[in-house]
């Protein structure tokens, strides 16, 4: 700012830099050495903004310049009180929110006409959030989102800390569309599995279709990843199988940054689904996953976008395609001459009113859903059994994913335990043990 001086000792105004510039023009324009088009151009001015500034200045000299809301409090400052009241709600509800989120709820379930900018200042100062410095851009190369709805749809299970640690860590199962970015469906499942991609995925068909292709990573679920593997005659994985059945093409990302689209979202989820369930004291799978379907609808109706392609790309289950069996783990043996298979270390022994030559050494395929119940077909149909024999359970092998859930820690001894008196000691005396939390 610059001090100019008037006619008068006393009377003394300050202007900017680019009032500066323009009282400079207006002078050159009364001068004659100046025109008020070429004003106009030389201050990225229309030339009746030009005319407008020129009469002010003939009328009030280098004062008429000087914008007249210097010194007045803005049009756009909060309402006394409002600031008070936005604070008040963020520390008590929405501590840990970032200023988009919490700006959705200051405005949707409070009603207060606030702007996200002023939340954000309002929260940095308080030090509720942190401003970040943006990120150097990476080199990875940019794809353009498919054209139709349902043509590519990204998937993948989000392993976090969901209930905020009222049950143990549980996976979200997301799909995404890549040509809108909607959320197709969620479903929380204990661990990623292949009959829990069964679940998520029975409900995504039933409620829009068959994709063109389902776009995932290289987890086992999805593809063979031994060179050579053992049992498997057709390379290909229980849910490759299932998808192969229902004419699904499955395509695995090479790395992260390839599906970007759904990591992007899981980022999202993780932030805004967690708060969500939390603001609805939800600390259960059960009652999340009747929530789920109102969160997606809330969730497409902000970022979804528009398809380059009004064309759906989905197409309807044919009536051949059933699901109970499509959905199922399944495996191919041989029935031995006593018409007995094996299968999950149970000798299943086949019932047949035919002869039992004719089913000696058949093809039979033995399938089992997520309820642990087998059904065993023989050229598509359904054969009768009994059960021959349960041998005892073996080691069960599992991946690294899983192993956390399936291992069993010990668990401590009752509070009214024999050993407890007698166990530590101190000086000769027993040590009274103090009771677990929420015990007497």
């Amino acid at each position: 700012m610059s001090p100019l001086k008037g006619q008068k000792m006393d009377n003394l105004f300050t202007m900017s830099n680019r009032e500066l510039t323009r009282l400079e023009a207006m002078q050159r324009i009364r001068d004659k050495r100046l025109t008020q088009k070429e004003a106009a151009q030389m201050l990225n001015l229309s030339v009746r903004q030009i005319k407008r500034l020129y009469q002010a200045y003939k009328a009030h000299g280098a004062k008429g310049l000087v914008s007249a809301r210097r010194g007045k409090p803005s049009n756009h400052r909060l309402e006394a009180g409002m600031e008070q009241q936005v604070l008040d709600l963020l520390k008590e509800k929405y501590e840990d929110f970032g200023p988009t989120l919490a700006h959705e709820k200051l405005t949707e379930v409070h009603g207060i006409g606030i702007s996200r900018e002023s939340v954000r200042k309002l929260m940095v100062v308080e030090g509720l959030w942190k401003p970040k410095r943006a990120k150097k851009p990476s080199a990875h190369p940019l794809r353009e989102r498919r054209a139709c709805f349902g043509e590519l749809v990204q998937i993948d299970g989000s392993d976090h800390d969901w209930f905020e640690g009222h049950v143990r860590k549980c996976t979200l199962l997301v799909y995404i569309d890549d040509a809108t970015g909607q959320l197709l469906e969620l479903w929380f499942v204990p661990e990623e599995t292949f009959f829990a991609y069964c679940i998520a995925s029975r409900h995504y068909f039933e409620r829009y279709g068959k994709p063109v292709a389902f776009y995932s990573d290289k987890h086992g679920i999805f593809r063979v990843n031994q060179p050579r593997p053992l049992g498997l005659s057709s390379g290909l994985t229980q849910f490759g199988r299932a998808m192969q059945e229902l004419d699904i093409q499955i395509i695995c990302a090479n790395t992260p940054q390839a599906k970007g689209r759904i990591e992007r979202a899981n980022q999202t989820l993780q932030d805004r689904l967690v708060k969500e369930l939390r603001l609805r004291s939800i600390s259960d799978i059960d009652r999340a996953n009747a929530y789920l379907p109102e969160f997606r609808a809330d969730f497409n109706r902000r970022f979804a976008v528009v398809p380059r392609s009004r064309h759906d790309a989905h197409r309807p289950l044919l009536k051949t395609q059933n699901l109970d069996l499509i959905l199922t783990h399944q495996k191919t043996g041989t029935l031995s001459k006593n018409l007995t298979v094996q299968y999950d270390k149970t000798i299943y022994q086949i019932q047949s009113d035919r002869p039992g030559y004719a089913l000696r050494n058949a093809q039979v395929t033995v399938c089992e859903n997520a309820q642990g119940e087998v059904t065993i077909l023989y050229k598509n149909k359904p054969l009768a059994y009994t059960i021959y024999r349960n041998p005892t359970r073996q080691a069960e092998v599992v991946d690294t994913k899983t192993l956390d859930r399936h291992f069993q820690t010990p668990k401590p001894p009752a509070p009214n335990h024999p050993w407890r008196p007698y166990g530590r000691r101190l000086n000769g005396k027993p040590i009274q043990e103090a009771p677990p939390n929420g015990a007497d």
